[in-house]
């Protein structure tokens, strides 16, 4: 018995000779949610880069993990139907993903959208050329912001339009 007795109080000297600093349990939350970010932000990265190699995307050099944490990314199909939409878009219009997949990029606008940068974003789109604008868009809730999109059409190796993706952030 003495052999525990000396052994307990030996890790008791040694723990109370530690210096420890505590973290208030409160901390633990923000941790959590910067992992929650990033898992996302690596599930969407996974998700775009999917999209690219099935799709054979010519290399645009786009630094995806850093437009991932600071912006919105939209892909559509050619045809303007939305097939990605990044976790993060719910922090700047309400909407997830899975509320958009199949939609049209409209349906984020409304009655105070300007009709002539409307027109615009859809002849660069028509040209297949990129195209950078602010436009007023609609969140979920009915609040209007205003939302800057750069907007890029994505080729495949044989040069053929396969997709189209927009990089927006609250303007």
């Amino acid at each position: 018995m003495n052999n525990f007795r000396e052994y307990e109080e030996a890790i008791a000297k040694y723990h109370g000779g530690l210096s420890v600093k505590t973290v208030p349990v409160s901390s633990w939350n923000f941790h959590n949610d910067f992992l929650i970010v990033m898992k996302n932000i690596f599930q969407d990265l996974n998700k775009i880069q999917a999209f690219a190699t099935q799709s054979k995307w010519i290399d645009n050099n786009w630094d995806l993990k850093t437009r991932l944490r600071e912006e919105v990314v939209i892909v559509t199909d050619a045809k303007l139907n939305i097939v990605f939409a990044s976790h993060n878009m719910i922090k700047m219009n309400g909407y997830v993903e899975s509320e958009v997949l199949g939609k049209n990029p409209k349906i984020f606008q409304g009655d105070v959208t300007d009709l002539t940068i409307s027109r615009e974003i859809r002849d660069s789109i028509s040209l297949h050329q990129p195209f950078e604008k602010t436009v007023m868009n609609y969140k979920k809730n009915g609040d209007v912001y205003a939302c800057l999109i750069k907007g890029f059409p994505v080729f495949n190796v044989k040069g053929q339009l396969s997709h189209y993706i927009a990089f927006e952030k609250a303007a």
